[in-house]
């Protein structure tokens, strides 16, 4: 590793200089091993926002060649890191100022912890001596006592020599077993420490295996294959955390080979292709409670599968099982019996524990019953072809699904690029029409159904893999990330949002009862223009109230790469309160 230079002892001794002044030894300081220990470790970015005290870091994490992607919100920063953790499995960071900023930043450290996303948020703070006595220094707060419940570890770094290690155990905990946030604290007194430079080389840690591999033991990758192979209704059910455990091949193979029908979670949609004939997305409700043993991979029985009961699974009352039998293929031995009984727990990284299933099938495994297959093709196929019904239609105004349907076109013409998604009703349906064709090329608000996460995910996208990236959001929910379409200018990412504008939170023809002069609680702007937006920066925006509008200017951003907005008008009539939840919403309940 180069010893960074630009930082030690004064240049070559001025003439009068006596020679003593002109050997002094190299130092370096607690900036460049910060920069070091990161770039040691393959870490190449850095998402965040400068400010007192980590300005400095950022200016020279650019000039040591590392990538800078500076936001207008700790916030979105902290999304971005989080989902370049999941595309890539090394951890992303975050990097914030001291206290408020730390504050925005935690809301998505919290949110990688919950999604099992590796991302450290990196952030400055106040002196610990002045914190500890709470003398008022500026931007005062024990962010290290505030950040701990929230995420998988957390560390503080007071002497340069011990950056090294705080950078290492950072990145070892963010990604090992089951992977997650991780929150390192910095602060401002020790950036300016200096040390010599060739005891700061020394100090640094490359982490050797940083997720070593967890091979599932035989008796229950046994009892696992058991069970599936008595299976009179079999069902695989696929978790992002198969997405992202990238064992995409082995994966596909025991789809294939077993013949079972899989139903993909959001973001596992494209490990294999949502047309692939074993996939039951279609079938959803069908096949829940009809199968008899159900294989997680990578998946929870948490509220977005209805914890395993109720009866999205068969049962009579929310609280009752439907009878289903449970393998479970997961990191974490506690995951299993988190809702209800798990038959088969099969522990270990996903990449092993798929192998070894794959290496018990033998040449004589049985295929499921025909009567099984052809059951859940029939209701596939009834409800593909209701909902080509739907999507032939052509309103005026547009609606989600005819506007959608462009989007299902684009996708497919183009399956290499990312699709990042949020909303309430626009994540519902475009989560059933827009098919995925290859794996981690959806992303979305995952197991929070977080609102925000849009643009921060968009950029880091387009950072990450270089390819196009096309946000569908709500209008609702751009509103939380919007400003960072100076962001995606600045950087001249690929990056199309298609706003799905229908004035309102869900729908926006909701008015005031009392009939006074404000808005309902849940009403926009009417017709806002939210293109200009993205014009005022220098990107390109476009306001679409037709299909054929909204697909000339889809297919020209992809073409172009320019970072575009499209406004695309759709009936504000359209929606419905919470999206598919709204059996969550008590409001909601009693209307």
């Amino acid at each position: 590793m180069a010893t960074v230079t630009d930082h030690v002892a004064a240049p070559q001794a001025a003439a009068g200089q006596g020679a003593a002044e002109a050997q002094m030894p190299e130092t370096t300081d607690g900036f460049h091993l910060v920069i070091d220990a990161l770039r040691l470790n393959g870490i190449d970015t850095i998402f965040g926002l400068p400010g007192i005290p980590i300005t400095d870091l950022t200016r020279k994490a650019q000039a040591a060649g590392m990538r800078v992607v500076s936001f207008r919100h700790e916030q979105n920063a902290g999304y971005a890191a989080s989902i370049a953790g999941f595309m890539t499995g090394k951890p992303g960071v975050c990097l914030t100022v001291s206290a408020p900023g730390f504050l925005n930043g935690l809301t998505a450290l919290a949110n990688a912890t919950t999604n099992c996303f590796p991302m450290i948020l990196v952030s400055g703070s106040s002196e610990r001596e002045v914190v500890d006595l709470q003398q008022g220094d500026y931007e005062e707060m024990d962010q290290l006592a505030i950040a701990k419940p929230l995420c998988k570890a957390a560390f503080r770094v007071l002497h340069a020599e011990d950056i090294g290690v705080g950078v290492a155990r950072a990145i070892r905990a963010a990604v090992s077993g089951r992977p997650g946030g991780v929150y390192l604290d910095l602060p401002a007194r020790l950036f300016p420490q200096s040390i010599d430079a060739e005891a700061g080389r020394r100090s640094l840690i490359k982490v050797v295996d940083p997720a070593p591999r967890q091979i599932p033991a035989a008796d229950a990758v046994q009892r696992a294959l058991d069970l599936l192979r008595g299976a009179r209704k079999p069902l695989i059910l696929l978790g992002k955390g198969a997405a992202y455990a990238q064992a995409d091949a082995d994966i596909r193979a025991l789809v294939e080979r077993t013949g079972i029908p899989y139903l993909p979670m959001s973001m596992a949609k494209g490990i294999l292709p949502d047309t692939h004939p074993q996939c039951a997305s279609a079938a959803r409700s069908f096949v829940l409670p009809e199968a008899d043993v159900v294989m997680l991979v990578g998946a929870r029985l948490n509220w977005l599968l209805s914890h395993g009961k109720g009866k999205t699974w068969g049962g009579k009352s929310s609280k009752e099982w439907g009878g289903q039998k449970f393998i479970q293929v997961d990191i974490s031995p506690t995951e299993a019996d988190s809702n209800v009984r798990i038959d088969a727990p099969v522990v270990g990284d996903i990449g092993s524990c798929v192998a070894a299933l794959l290496a018990g099938l033998g040449a004589d495994w049985p295929r499921p019953p025909a009567e099984w297959t052809a059951a859940v093709a029939e209701r596939k196929a009834k409800n593909v072809a209701k909902m080509a019904e739907t999507l032939a239609k052509d309103p005026a105004p547009m609606n989600f699904h005819s506007a959608l349907n462009v989007v299902r076109d684009i996708v497919k013409a183009n399956p290499d690029a990312i699709v990042v998604n949020e909303g309430a009703n626009a994540l519902d349906f475009t989560r059933s029409i827009v098919d995925m064709y290859k794996p981690r090329k959806r992303l979305d608000v995952g197991t929070w159904g977080v609102m925000g996460i849009g643009m921060g995910f968009s950029v880091a996208a387009a950072v990450v893999s270089g390819q196009p990236v096309i946000a569908i959001e709500g209008d609702s929910a751009f509103g939380f990330s919007g400003m960072e379409v100076e962001t995606i200018c600045r950087y001249g990412l690929p990056v199309c949002v298609v706003i799905l504008n229908n004035n309102g939170v869900y729908r926006g023809d909701e008015v005031n009862p009392t009939g006074g002069r404000d808005p309902a609680p849940l009403v926009f702007v009417k017709d806002a223009r939210y293109e200009k937006l993205m014009e005022a920066f220098g990107g390109v925006g476009v306001y679409a109230t037709t299909p054929a509008a909204l697909r000339q200017a889809m297919e020209e951003a992809i073409r172009s790469r320019r970072p575009t907005l499209i406004n695309a008008i759709i009936d504000e009539k359209a929606g419905t309160e919470s999206g598919r939840i709204t059996a969550l919403n008590p409001t909601a309940k009693k209307k």
